[in-house]
């Protein structure tokens, strides 16, 4: 009788023999995000992974890689079963909100060299002013050389800020809404201050905005067209850390969606010798709706599996494998937060430190734009877990009416594949600092690793 009713179980009570491999796993992270402030970076980490260990990129090996455009990636290992069987896949986003650079980014006003932006993905503006930032990218010349940057990481770098107004003259600001308050366009980082001193005839009229370019043409060898073909972006300049007293949260940048980018990796490549055929695929762009050739909407993982039934020698039809397929859209869930208990519907949140977490449906209010799991699909995905005492939670993102999101399982599910959101929930989500559970990071990986036996 005891089982009858559900109780979610708390991840550190289940694994408190554990705490020693959940530290070295939540540093394993920590690292990871530090290095991996981008989809690009992060592409190439993975791809220096899958070379430590000889994971080839040859489609015709039983495990392999496939990267698409630098920002999206795909690795394979063939199973037992007959692809007609359907394959196993996990998919996840490297993207993460964040200030892109415009194309002309870079002007002088009075005394100042600023940047330009553009804001990539939900943010909320204000939480962007008078932080530290750093400048991320590629910028690709007409040669086609590509000049990797980074500037802002290192101690001994330099950081960029978007100054906030002082409290003194915001009055009339402090009257507005949120949303008004911040604008957009006055999202324009300081990059110099200093005028280029001229030892010539010639007279320069922005000097400023002259010394810069100078600065960045002696270390880089770039001009300022050489912008335009350009990928460069501000992320905040802080490192990743443990937070709270006793080390058992994790804060840092760009965790929607990297945990669940690194939880997917790390369980794919610790299942051996598969039953099913598996897929883990880390998309671009979800965060501005999954457009463009390297997100989830693309064909990138249709025209691979097409190839590997080639290959393969795979008697099946594509229909065939996408019908029997199984999926999980790797993404994170919004958190309880205690101080805004009242967006929730209590009984149907999230809670950190109790695994990962169920989405059966996304969209906003009456789930528009969701794709909504079938109860067969829930009740197997149960039955993996809760055999492996790996604990999980059921949860909506906030009450009906209060908002809403989108993933890319929708995208997915559209070839008939079940596919459901699963995730560990974080707080802050889309700020510069996000806040996950290091217990429910390795909830996570086990469930994912779960999932793929």
């Amino acid at each position: 009788m005891d089982k009858i009713l559900y109780e979610p179980k708390s991840c550190y009570e289940v694994y408190k023999n554990d705490l020693h491999k959940i530290d070295e796993f939540a540093k394993q992270y920590i690292d990871f995000l530090n290095n991996c402030k981008t989809e690009r970076e992060t592409v190439k980490w993975i791809e220096s992974k899958c070379k430590e260990i000889n994971i080839s990129t040859d489609i015709n090996e039983d495990i392999f890689y496939r990267s698409f455009k630098d920002k999206c990636i795909l690795i394979a290992k063939r199973g037992k079963k007959d692809l007609s069987k359907g394959i196993k896949i996990i998919g996840a986003h490297l993207d993460s909100p964040r200030l892109d650079l415009k194309q002309h980014p870079i002007f002088e006003n009075e005394y100042l060299a600023m940047v330009k932006t553009h804001y990539y993905g939900g943010i909320r503006k204000h939480q962007w002013f008078s932080t530290p930032l750093a400048i991320h990218g590629v910028v690709v010349k007409k040669n086609g050389e590509k000049v990797n940057i980074k500037i802002g990481e290192d101690p001994e770098d330099p950081v960029f800020a978007i100054p906030d107004l002082l409290p003194h003259l915001a009055y009339k600001q402090n009257e507005k809404k949120l949303s008004e308050a911040f604008e957009a366009e006055k999202m324009n980082a300081i990059i110099g201050s200093v005028p280029y001193i001229e030892n010539s005839e010639n007279k320069i009229e922005e000097k400023i905005k002259y010394n810069v370019f100078t600065l960045l043409y002696e270390k880089y060898g770039i001009t300022e067209d050489d912008l335009y073909s350009s990928e460069l972006q501000f992320v905040p300049a802080h490192q990743a850390r443990f937070v709270g007293i006793d080390k058992s949260l994790v804060g840092g940048y760009g965790q929607d969606d990297r945990i669940c980018v690194f939880c997917a990796f790390k369980a794919f490549l610790e299942v051996e010798d598969p039953y099913y055929t598996q897929f883990v695929v880390f998309w671009d762009k979800e965060e501005i709706g999954s457009e463009g050739a390297s997100s989830a909407k693309s064909r990138f993982v249709e025209y691979v599996i097409q190839e590997i039934i080639d290959k393969w020698g795979g008697r099946c039809s594509l229909g065939e494998v996408f019908f029997n397929t199984k999926a999980i859209s790797a993404d994170v869930h919004g958190a309880l937060d205690p101080d805004y208990q009242d967006l929730h519907d209590k009984l149907n949140a999230s809670k950190l430190g109790y695994g990962p977490v169920f989405c059966k449906f996304t969209g906003h209010r009456g789930k528009v734009g969701a794709n909504d799991a079938s109860a067969e699909y829930i009740a197997f995905l149960r039955d993996r877990l809760d055999r492996k005492n790996i604990p999980w939670q059921m949860a909506e993102l906030g009450k009906v009416d209060e908002g809403g999101g989108g993933t890319i399982a929708k995208f997915l599910a559209k070839y008939g594949m079940d596919i459901i959101d699963f995730g560990p929930g974080i707080l802050a989500m889309h700020s510069p600092f996000e806040i996950s559970s290091k217990y429910d990071l390795y909830a996570t990986y086990l469930a994912y690793k779960a999932f793929l036996e």
